[in-house]
């Protein structure tokens, strides 16, 4: 069994609670969406570990054990992606994976289009391009329908009320309702993300990365993205349609696409097989395992 270690990590100014696997200064960095949290990855962390990386997942900022800053500010794309570069430095990442799913995919995306350090693998699971999103969602008001519970985030006070209450119930509800399969949230699993979800302060911040970034355009600036790139699509998605991945690959040269047809939003932990074997045979075809 691959041995998973719970530590703090300081970078850029905060502090960050990880799950760690493995040893080298090989990183992949495994970035969580909303509402999940580090443990989200934990199918995924034994197998970098197997390929010969180190895999750490950091609960994100405002997230579970790590630092929680109150301004909206502060949840700016700028400052995640901030977060995600100290903590490959932290970490002395000499060679870089970063895998990013929903939230933690957007912020990828930007990391990789401003070619904020040099990554040898890009992986993202179910979040689209912030260029494809941008469009489409001026043209498409069957996304936009999909996409209504961010303009609903955007309202004060209410949306943190509404998903805290009753130690977040409606966070566990909407995480079950939106899978393919009630195995892909247990009973414990649930309940640890309710937790987190009810922590004095979180759901405001959860809530401020909706509110902090409504720019997309505010993402795309940059070189574009250059490294080889996996992109995995759950298409039982009810917040992102399938028109969101086809279209990736005008804006990402060395692109892969792996779509799973019966698998939810929630890819990594619903399919865990299908999804790490998808990895594993692209980190084979990039030279990017021992």
């Amino acid at each position: 069994m691959t041995l998973v270690r719970t530590h703090s990590i300081h970078a850029n100014d905060l502090q960050f609670e990880v799950d760690e696997a493995g040893e080298g200064d090989d990183v992949a960095l495994l970035l969580h969406g909303f509402p999940e949290s580090r443990r989200c990855w934990r199918h995924q962390l034994p197998m970098f570990v197997q390929q010969g990386w180190r895999a750490v997942a950091p609960d994100m900022r405002g997230y579970g054990g790590s630092s929680r800053p109150k301004e909206r500010g502060a949840y700016h794309v700028d400052h995640l992606v901030a977060d995600a570069a100290a903590l490959f430095d932290s970490l002395g990442a000499r060679r870089r994976v970063l895998i990013g799913h929903d939230w933690g995919g957007i912020i990828a995306w930007a990391f990789a289009i401003r070619q904020v350090r040099p990554l040898d693998g890009l992986v993202i699971l179910n979040a689209p391009h912030p260029a494809v999103f941008a469009r489409v969602i001026r043209t498409s008001w069957r996304q936009r329908l999909r996409s209504w519970y961010a303009a609903y985030f955007q309202l004060p006070w209410l949306p943190e009320f509404s998903l805290s209450a009753g130690h977040a119930r409606m966070v566990g509800r909407a995480l079950r309702r939106t899978a393919q399969s009630r195995k892909t949230f247990p009973p414990e699993l649930l309940a640890h993300y309710r937790s987190n979800a009810a922590a004095p302060g979180a759901m405001k911040a959860m809530l401020d990365y909706y509110r902090a970034n409504r720019r997309f355009e505010d993402m795309v600036r940059g070189p574009g993205v250059g490294a080889p790139t996996l992109l995995i699509w759950g298409e039982q998605d009810t917040a992102l349609g399938p028109e969101l991945v086809t279209p990736t690959a005008e804006h990402v040269p060395d692109l892969t696409i792996r779509r799973l047809p019966d698998v939810s939003h929630w890819v990594q932990e619903e399919a865990p097989e299908a999804v790490n074997a998808a990895l594993t045979e692209w980190m084979r075809e990039r030279g990017l395992t021992d």
